[in-house]
Parts: structure tokens; sequence; C-alpha cells
């Protein structure tokens, strides 16, 4: 059997930790293996690369800059972490993937999206989630929520205007693949956005539309 690869996605403020510990909790229930993951990470590299561009003092970092690092770390997850898991069968949950690139470098810093395309072709090889959970809330709740964090990093820090243009980038993308993605209403009680999220999952490992 193959494995499933299920992608989160949203703005900052979201709640995806939150309902990534909630994923946890119900795979370990059933019985799932599943390999938890995130972007930009993963691994060694992309580690080091998810330090550097979300360390605030670059804040001189030019966009082309910030998308070839995530393409980057990116092309190395896919290659140690991502192949070889669902090549074993094993279903991956990743924290982000390349839609943020879409909607990050492509929406909110106005890079052409024909570039982004050509580096996912050579970083992924064709690699697309089979679901995509796409938690999405306004911009002004989200950087509310965020701001109770403390300590805001490179990209946190950008203006309202950023996000938006990344929420709609988000929205755009989820309109255009409606049978891959799963968009949840993040200003619902955890617990009914977890509950979404759990029903689209299982409608997948049935083998229905998510």
């Amino acid at each position: 059997m193959s494995g499933r690869l299920i992608t989160l996605e949203g703005g900052e403020g979201a709640g995806k930790s939150t309902l990534l510990a909630g994923l946890r909790e119900h795979f370990a229930r059933s019985g799932l293996d599943v390999v938890y993951t995130r972007e930009p990470g993963g691994t060694p590299v992309g580690e080091a690369v998810r330090a550097l561009v979300l360390d605030p003092a670059h804040s001189g970092v030019a966009a082309e800059t910030e998308l070839l690092l995530m393409f980057a770390a990116r092309a190395q997850l896919v290659r140690d972490v991502l192949r070889p898991a669902l090549a074993a069968g094993r279903w991956v949950l990743c924290d982000r993937f390349t839609d943020a690139s879409y909607a990050y470098q492509g929406g909110g810093r106005g890079v052409d999206t024909a570039r982004i395309a050509e580096l996912e072709c050579i970083a992924t090889a064709g690699l697309k989630p089979d679901l995509t959970l796409l938690l999405d809330l306004p911009v002004a709740d989200g950087r509310a929520r965020a701001s109770q964090r403390g300590g805001a990093d490179r990209i946190e820090v950008e203006y309202d205007d950023f996000f938006e243009r990344v929420r709609a980038t988000y929205h755009a993308r989820a309109q255009a693949e409606p049978t891959r993605f799963r968009v949840i209403d993040a200003t619902l009680p955890a617990a009914d956005v977890l509950a979404a999220a759990v029903a689209a999952i299982e409608a997948l490992r049935a083998g229905g539309p998510a």
C-alpha cells in the first residue's frame, strides 16, 4: 500500500500547531503509522534554512533569495523524508509544503508564479499532497492570535496587506483544486476544527473525496 501525504496550510495564527497536536492524538488512537515533519525544516539542512529564513536579523533578504532557500530545504525534505516514507507505505503529515511558496513568496512577495512552478518541478519532481487542510481566518484575527505568542519572526512582522495577499492566494489555489483542498473555518472552536480535519482525513483513508 502506498502512503499518503497530508499538508497543513494557513496564515499566521491560524492554529496549525493546535490542530497538529489534536491530529497526533487521533492518529495514535487509530493506529495509523504517521511521519510528522515541517517546512522549512524536517532535515538538518532544512532546519538550518529555517533558522536563517525566519531570523528577524536578516531583514534585507531578497524575495528571490527567500524563495530559493525555501525550495532548497524542500528538495532535501522530499528526498530524505517524504519519498522514502511514502514508498514504505507510511502516511506523512507536513506542516506547510509547496502551496506556502505560492502564497507567501508568490502572493505575499510578488514573485512570478512561473518561476515558482519551475522550482517546484526541480524540488518535488511532481510530488503533490493527497490532501491539503487549509485553516482559514481573517488576517486581523490571525495577527491578534500570533501576537500573543511573542517573539515575532522575520515573516510575522510583515504588514497586514502582505498577509491579505497570502490569504487571497491560498483561496485561489483552493478554488483551483477543490478535490485536494479542504478549507476549514479557523474561527471555529479548536474541537470543531479538529473534527473537520479528521473527517477529511478519514474520507481519504476510505478512498473517497476529502
